[in-house]
C-alpha cells in the first residue's frame, strides 16, 4: 500500500505518435503526482494538445505506455478515461450546436441523472466557480467564452482524480481566476492531480508546483515555476530569445479617425445581448481596448463594427468623418476598416481552402486579388506568401488548408491578411487567445507598427492583461453597455475586474479618471 500510494497518478513512458510524415509527439516521458498541478508548456504545434488527447484517449499513441497509479492501462476512448477517474476541459471545443446547455452536459458525463437534477447540479456548480451558466440555453446562441464554461462545468460535474485543464482562464475576470484558484489548490489538496495547459506564465508560477516543456514534440526541460522566471520558460519554450516588445513611439491623433455614437442594437437573438448607447472615439495611431467577460454583447458589438450588422442610421459610426453605419463588411473594407472576428476557424477563415483562397476573403477587392469578378491566382498566393513570411506562419505553403496549421499558427495568418492590408480602422477580437508566448508577441508587435503608421485600433479581449499591455485607453463592456473610458496607464486590475465582473458603482470614479474624449 505505501509502495501504491508513493506511485505517481500518471505516468507516461516514451510515448509517441506520428501522423504521416510529422511526428508530433516524440518519446514523451513525465509523471504527475497525486494532489500536483503540473503545468504543460510548449508554443503552438509543440505537441501539447496531441498528447492530452493520448492520455484522455481521443487519440492512441503509436508507441510508449500509460501508467495510472503505478499500473499499465489502456485508454481506448475518453469513456474508459473516465472510468479511470480523468477529466478533461478542451481548449476546442465538443459541443452540439443545436442542443441546449443541459442536454451537451448530459451527453458528455456518465451515468447522468435525472435532467431536473442535472440542470440543479449544473446552477450549482457553475454559481460555485464563478461561470455562471443557463441550462436552458441553446450552444449556439452562446459566445465562445460561453462555450467554454460549459466544457469546464461538465468536467468539474464528474469529480474527476486527474483534471486536464486546456487554458481554462482565457475567459474569466481577475477575480474569477483568484476563485477557480483557490478551488484548483483544494482539489489539489484533496489529492486531485490537476495537468495545466496555459500560455499566461504567471499563472503557472502562482498556481503549479512543477513544469514540463515540450518543443517540437519533444521534452526539453522540466522547472519549478515558483523559481523560474516567466521570461526564462517563455524562451525554453521557444527555444530562443525572446523578442521585446517595442512600443511605438508615434504620438495619438487629436482629431478622431473612428467614432461611434450611441450605438444601440437590439439582438436578434432569443439570449443574446441587446447593445445600448454604446460611445467611443478612437484617434489615428491610437489602441481602444475593450474589456468584459465573455457573453456581455463582444459579439454583438464587433459584429456592428465590422459591418455584419448594418445600422438604420449611417452616422452612429463614423470613419475619417463619414458615415458608414449602413453599409456592409465589404463596403466598409473598401472605405479603410478591416477586422479580425472572435472565431478564428470557420468565421475568419474556411477550414477546407487553402491559405490563398482564404486571403480572398477579405482581400479580393481592397488588394485586387480579384478584377473584373476573375480571381488573380498568382496575386492571391503571392499575398498569402508574404502573410506567411512576415508573420512567420508555420506552414507548408499557400496552397495549404488552413485545417493543416495549429491554432496560433491560424490565428497569426489571420491577423496578418488584416494588418498588411495597412486599414484606416482596425476592429480585432480576442487577438492572442489559446497562442504562445512568440505568437502573442508577434501579433502585439504588429498591432504597434500599424498604429504607428496612423491606423485607429480596436481591441476586444478577455484577456486584462492583454489589454494593460497593448491599449492606450480601454472601457468595459458589460450587459450590453460600454463604461467610461479609463487611460491604461492609470487602470488597475482590481477597478477593471470589478467592472467586468458588473460592478457599475464604480463608473463614477472611472469618468473621472477618464479620458474627456469618450462618451459612454
Amino acid at each position: 500500500m505505501d509502495e501504491e500510494q508513493r506511485a505517481p497518478r500518471l505516468a507516461l513512458r516514451d510515448i509517441s505518435k506520428r501522423f504521416q510524415s510529422v511526428v508530433a509527439n516524440d518519446h514523451i516521458s513525465f509523471s504527475v503526482a497525486p494532489g500536483q498541478v503540473h503545468a504543460l508548456l510548449g508554443e503552438n504545434g509543440a505537441g501539447k494538445s496531441t498528447l492530452v488527447k493520448i492520455i484522455y484517449g481521443v487519440l492512441q499513441a503509436d508507441e510508449g505506455q500509460i501508467l495510472w497509479d503505478g499500473r499499465p492501462v489502456t485508454i481506448d476512448s475518453p469513456h474508459q478515461a473516465r472510468g479511470q477517474g480523468i477529466g478533461m476541459v478542451f481548449q476546442h471545443f465538443s459541443l452540439f450546436e443545436a442542443m441546449t446547455v443541459l442536454e451537451n452536459i448530459a451527453l458528455g458525463i456518465d451515468n447522468a441523472p435525472d435532467l431536473k437534477e442535472l440542470a440543479d447540479r449544473i446552477v450549482t456548480v457553475s454559481r460555485k466557480y464563478g461561470l455562471p451558466l443557463d441550462p436552458s440555453r441553446e450552444i449556439h446562441t452562446l459566445s465562445v467564452g460561453e462555450r467554454q464554461r460549459v466544457e469546464i462545468v461538465r468536467c468539474l460535474l464528474q469529480n474527476p482524480k486527474l483534471l486536464i485543464m486546456d487554458e481554462p482562464t482565457s475567459v474569466l475576470t481577475p477575480q474569477e481566476v483568484e476563485r477557480l484558484f483557490v478551488t484548483l489548490r483544494q482539489l489539489s489538496d484533496e489529492g486531485c492531480s490537476i495537468l495545466y495547459i496555459s500560455h499566461k506564465l504567471q499563472e503557472i508560477k502562482d498556481l503549479c508546483h512543477h513544469a514540463t516543456v515540450l518543443r517540437g514534440g519533444r521534452v526539453v526541460g522540466e522547472c519549478d515555476p515558483a523559481v523560474e522566471t516567466a521570461r526564462g520558460m517563455a524562451q525554453l519554450m521557444i527555444g530562443s530569445e525572446l523578442k521585446q516588445l517595442v512600443r511605438r513611439a508615434g504620438s495619438v491623433s487629436a482629431e478622431p479617425r473612428l467614432i461611434v455614437e450611441n450605438l444601440t442594437v437590439p439582438s436578434t437573438l432569443a439570449f443574446g445581448i441587446d447593445l445600448k448607447g454604446i460611445s467611443f472615439e478612437v484617434g489615428a495611431g491610437e489602441i481602444f481596448g475593450i474589456a468584459g467577460v465573455a457573453g456581455n454583447g463582444q459579439n454583438e458589438l464587433t459584429q456592428a463594427l465590422a459591418g455584419e450588422t448594418t445600422l438604420h442610421r449611417p452616422s452612429t459610426i463614423r470613419l475619417d468623418g463619414k458615415a458608414i453605419g449602413h453599409l456592409g463588411a465589404e463596403q466598409r473594407r473598401m472605405h479603410g476598416l478591416c477586422s479580425v472576428p472572435e472565431e478564428r476557424s470557420g468565421h475568419a477563415s474556411v477550414p477546407e481552402m487553402s491559405l490563398a483562397a482564404n486571403t480572398l476573403l477579405t482581400a479580393r477587392n481592397r488588394l485586387g486579388l480579384a478584377r473584373q469578378g476573375f480571381i488573380q491566382p498568382t496575386e492571391a498566393q503571392d499575398y498569402a506568401q508574404r502573410v506567411i513570411d512576415e508573420f512567420a506562419v508555420k506552414a507548408a505553403g499557400p496552397s495549404a488548408n488552413a485545417a493543416t496549421l495549429s491554432g496560433g499558427n491560424l490565428q497569426k495568418f489571420i491577423v496578418g491578411r488584416e494588418v498588411l492590408q495597412s486599414p484606416e480602422v482596425l476592429i480585432i477580437a480576442q487577438p492572442t487567445w489559446g497562442v504562445d508566448a512568440g505568437a502573442a508577441a508577434t501579433i502585439h508587435q504588429a498591432l504597434f507598427k500599424l498604429a504607428q503608421n496612423g491606423t485607429a485600433i480596436v481591441v476586444v479581449s478577455q484577456d486584462l492583461d492583454e489589454l494593460l499591455v497593448v491599449t492606450d485607453r480601454l472601457a468595459v463592456i458589460n450587459l450590453g453597455t460600454l463604461s467610461p473610458s479609463i487611460a491604461t496607464a492609470e487602470a488597475s486590475v482590481e477597478q477593471i475586474g470589478l467592472l467586468m465582473g458588473g460592478l457599475h458603482g464604480m463608473e463614477g470614479e472611472a469618468a473621472d479618471r477618464g479620458s474627456s474624449k469618450h462618451v459612454g
